[in-house]
């Protein structure tokens, strides 16, 4: 996986992910952190999480969080996650810098995502969308985890060709 080589449409969007957008046909880069960068484009689950925490900080501190939860932990691994104890999430999340600023509620919702994942999509995100649905389906199943609404699973879109989990160019 890699950045893409075709750019979409993001003119109906405003806000930090444009910023990103932007700065990657800038600059080649979207969060700004290489490493993060890498991280994102490799690990599904990751983009999954960063789309999640990109509320109410910076995209950029959004995107970083799944590689700031993976360090403090040693893996990213959803089994590892949802079986976790909640208590001890919610301190890994405040631990600083905070995975992400509001540390109980994404704790909360990445164990529950993390849970249906595992029930629903053989704890890999990729599941969600690499079975050739059109996005308005992906769509739907994304506005059924905790914390995506209809505007956020519509980012989800500009995530994943991004970050190049699904070529979009041609929807």
């Amino acid at each position: 996986m890699g950045y893409p080589t075709s750019l979409l449409d993001y003119g109906e969007l405003s806000g930090g992910l444009v910023r990103m957008m932007e700065r990657f046909k800038e600059e080649g880069n979207l969060t700004k952190d290489p490493d993060a960068d890498k991280f994102l484009m490799d690990d599904p689950n990751a983009a999954l999480l960063g789309m999640l925490y990109d509320q109410r900080v910076l995209a950029e501190y959004a995107f970083t969080g799944p590689i700031r939860l993976k360090d403090r932990l040693g893996h990213l691994d959803l089994k590892k996650l949802a079986a976790m104890d909640l208590d001890d999430l919610r301190e890994q999340f405040a631990e600083k810098p905070a995975v992400h600023r509001f540390t109980n509620v994404m704790a909360e919702r990445t164990h529950q995502i993390a849970q249906i994942l595992i029930d629903e999509y053989d704890a890999n995100a990729a599941n969600m969308w690499n079975d050739g649905a059109p996005f308005d389906t992906i769509e739907k199943r994304l506005v059924k985890l905790p914390g995506f609404g209809k505007m956020k699973a519509k980012k989800m879109k500009y995530v994943l060709h991004y970050f190049g989990h699904r070529d979009f160019s041609d929807e």
